[in-house]
């Protein structure tokens, strides 16, 4: 019988691996004025393109894509296509992804108090539950537990693949902006 991995261990390896895959993300999307309609659904719209890819591959127990829909059809903008994700069969690169996914959660709730309280934020709001982060973090370490060798490598490169979408998203967001 394999050794339950501490809880969280999974979550630190995939932290450590990409700090700076998040800080690029967080300072490319840091200038969007929360308050302004134009701004905000830019940010919004940014997160459509990545989550649009994401999410039918990583399939997470509450998906997000339905909240954001809402909150951009509700500024007014049609759903824009999402980019383009490598889809590997692998279980580590899925619980790669859903990391990236399961952690943006977190900044949500401290960006939805930003929003202008006239604008829609169902997508920022969707935060975790009492006790849901860390029952995300207890089945990521019994996935990794049980996920064999290269597990772990895997799920980097799907945490990476996650940040450099909503990243490539952002770029092409502010490009249109000030193109």
């Amino acid at each position: 019988m394999k050794k339950s991995p501490h809880v969280g261990a999974i979550r630190l390896a995939l932290r450590d691996a990409t700090t700076d895959n998040h800080r690029q993300v967080d300072a490319l999307f840091a200038d969007h004025a929360m308050d302004s309609p134009d701004s905000y659904r830019r940010f919004l719209t940014a997160h459509a393109r990545a989550l649009g890819a994401l999410e039918p591959v990583a399939r997470p127990s509450v998906p997000r894509l339905p909240l954001l829909a809402s909150d951009i059809a509700a500024l007014g903008q049609a759903m824009p296509a999402p980019l383009p994700l490598e889809d590997r069969a692998s279980e580590g690169y899925r619980w790669g992804l859903l990391y990236a996914l399961e952690g943006s959660r977190l900044g949500g709730a401290m960006l939805a108090r930003k929003v202008a309280p006239d604008l829609p934020t169902a997508y920022l709001s969707a935060v975790h539950g009492k006790g849901e982060w860390i029952a995300f973090q207890h089945a990521l370490d019994s996935a990794g537990a049980e996920g064999g060798e290269g597990w772990l490598d895997d799920a980097v490169q799907g945490a990476q693949a996650a940040f450099a979408l909503f990243s490539q998203a952002g770029t092409a967001e502010r490009a249109a902006a000030h193109g």
